[in-house]
């Protein structure tokens, strides 16, 4: 074995080493599972001509007994949410796949499908046209590369096509084009408290917009950390700290304000008359689920965006996914 090898060797193993500790490396991919306590991912889809949304999650959370998978699909209209705690749910370190069956469910995902059936619903989606994450750092910005964090998050897809049925009791729905967003979670957990936001249907344009909160822990250090991504048509625009990020959010409103000497982005959400989903948020180390994430998956959320003072971007979505969340201390 020569000299060369051996280094390559020596790097990835060191680098497989540093991603357990939740941290990536610049230009890294955050897709496979790292290995940490709790490994999630997310999908949200709508249809603005029908006014349908589809939410779908799953995760793979590690535990001495076996490993498992939170797992969920939410729709609106209708209300209708269905979950369950998956057993055996495995996550390909070298690619995006995570796989899960028991009881009667099925989980299968990786980078061009989902598959996800759960008790009576199942969604079965192909997905296509991606605008993929563009930058060095992943959605957190350079807290992606500190190691140990509680949680880490990253909007992977930023735009794209999702093409299949969902299928729930006797209903079954069609989407040809629905517009796509995809995001992923890991970490030790849930923080104890969070809040989240994310649109792409604003009348036509060519934009999504997602924010992520929470608070941020460190041993000792606690502080409540926001960050926004905004992408307008090729323009990807990423505030997160030591940029200037501000929330104020509970379960009727979202206000969140962004700032740059060059960028300023406001946000204002509201949640509707119709009470918000209920989702399930895992214990891994219990291995078992709670339910206390609150999302509306057809909220309302005024966006406005400046460039040097100069207004590049005013527009309001009313599909809006808006949440907010705790778990237990």
């Amino acid at each position: 074995m020569n000299l060369s090898t051996l280094t390559a060797r020596a790097g990835q193993q060191l680098s497989s080493i540093y991603r357990r500790s939740g941290a990536d490396l610049p230009f890294g991919d955050p897709l496979p599972t790292h290995g940490t306590e709790m490994e999630g991912w997310f999908w949200r889809f709508s249809d603005a001509r029908s006014g349908r949304v589809v939410v779908a999650l799953c995760s793979a959370n590690r535990h001495p007994d076996g490993d498992w998978s939170t797992a969920a699909i939410a729709l609106h209209p209708g209300g209708a949410v269905r979950s369950a705690a998956i057993d055996g749910v495995t996550a390909a370190r070298d690619r995006f796949l995570v796989e899960a069956e028991s009881d009667g469910n099925l989980l299968h995902a990786d980078n061009d499908r989902l598959r996800l059936a759960i008790g009576d619903t199942e969604a079965d989606m192909t997905f296509r046209d991606s605008f993929s994450w563009p930058k060095a750092f992943a959605g957190g910005g350079v807290f992606s590369s500190v190691p140990f964090l509680n949680q880490y998050w990253h909007p992977y897809r930023l735009g794209g096509k999702a093409i299949g049925t969902v299928r729930s009791g006797d209903e079954c729905w069609t989407f040809t084009d629905a517009t796509l967003y995809c995001e992923r979670n890991w970490g030790a957990g849930f923080p104890r408290r969070w809040w989240w936001g994310q649109a792409h249907d604003f009348g036509g344009a060519d934009v999504s917009v997602a924010f992520s909160g929470g608070l941020l822990e460190m041993g000792p250090l606690r502080r409540e950390v926001t960050g926004v991504v905004v992408r307008l048509g090729d323009k990807v625009i990423r505030l997160t700290p030591p940029a200037l990020v501000s929330g104020d959010c509970d379960v009727e409103h979202w206000r969140i304000k962004a700032w740059t000497p060059r960028y300023q982005v406001r946000l204002d959400g509201h949640g509707t008359a119709e009470r918000p989903h209920v989702l399930p948020v895992p214990l891994p180390g219990e291995r078992r689920n709670i339910d206390t994430d609150y999302e509306y998956l057809a909220g309302r959320l005024h966006v406005t965006v400046r460039e040097w003072g100069r207004m590049i971007f005013d527009g309001t979505s009313d599909l809006a996914g808006l949440e907010v969340g705790d778990r237990p201390s």
